[in-house]
């Protein structure tokens, strides 16, 4: 039997996760309390094969602790069953505004507290669980398809993808390092669009302003040698069993030269077979 565990940050879209893998054929169950998770395990596998792919939310609606769920994880691998554990997270801001829009309220919400305290209590509460997570999603800037995408790729067919799952990601330094980063570059050194007048309201997915990234040798010479890296690396990644890596490219705002060598380093590793996707932070953050 194939289990996924999907857990993570509350409004990071668990549930939008699950409903992905139950149109990939899984079995899905959402916000199991975690002292039926031994049984359920058990009535699976007692089913002889008709549910051979099975994935189950729970988060911190089911738990009064972190322990609690790593003594369920101990219960269900001594009954010889394999799991593998999904965190789905995303960056505060965004959960803040998928709240107010959504108006919930969150699960650990208290009187008194604000929104932006308890998701960051929330997350170190689960990092222990994140520490050990087989695969991390940021849904921060994924759009469904890309979703569908990612997981269709890690879990096509029952078969994990053998190579690390890559998101290639630009963002502005001037709102910080993407936390979820592994690799980061900084591609403030090459030319800037954002002072040539034509170029200044257009971003790095535009063909005008990729020309002229790409025009100076500068840029073309960092390409070519941050490819020969990732190149050098990604076999050792996967020696290791990494199964996701997120490649942070940097310039100032985050809308020009960020976002044309992530485009580009992304489209270069699909065709070296990784399986690799892009997405741009702060596109669309006014500079």
């Amino acid at each position: 039997m194939e289990l996924i565990i999907i857990s993570g940050l509350s409004g990071a879209g668990k549930s939008r996760v699950a409903a992905v893998l139950e149109d990939m054929d899984f079995y899905c169950v959402d916000n199991m309390p975690l002292s039926m998770l031994p049984k359920f395990a058990e009535l699976c596998l007692a089913t002889g094969g008709r549910y051979e792919r099975v994935a189950i939310v729970t988060d911190t609606r089911a738990m009064k602790n972190i322990s609690e769920l790593f003594v369920t994880l101990d219960e269900i691998r001594e009954m010889g069953c394999q799991y593998t554990i999904l965190f789905i997270e995303a960056e505060v801001d965004t959960i803040i505004k998928r709240f107010k829009e959504t108006r919930r309220r969150h699960p650990m919400g208290m009187a008194g507290r604000a929104l932006e305290d308890t998701i960051k209590n929330e997350a170190e509460m689960l990092k222990p669980l994140r520490d050990i997570a087989d695969g991390i999603i940021d849904t921060t800037s994924l759009t469904l398809s890309k979703l569908q995408n990612r997981l269709a790729l890690r879990f096509r067919e029952g078969q994990q993808v053998k190579s690390p799952n890559i998101n290639v990601k630009s963002f502005g330094y001037k709102y910080g390092v993407p936390v979820d980063s592994d690799l980061v570059f900084d591609v403030r050194f090459m030319p800037n669009p954002y002072y040539v007048t034509q170029l200044k309201g257009m971003t790095g997915l535009d063909d005008p302003v990729k020309d002229f990234i790409f025009a100076h040798e500068q840029s073309r010479e960092f390409f070519s040698r941050l490819c020969d890296m990732l190149a050098f690396l990604l076999p050792y990644y996967i020696e290791e069993g990494k199964q996701y890596l997120v490649v942070c490219i940097g310039c100032t705002g985050g809308k020009h030269r960020s976002v044309t060598m992530a485009e580009a380093l992304a489209a270069h590793l699909a065709q070296q077979g990784y399986s690799s996707d892009c997405t741009h932070r702060d596109i669309e953050r006014d500079n």
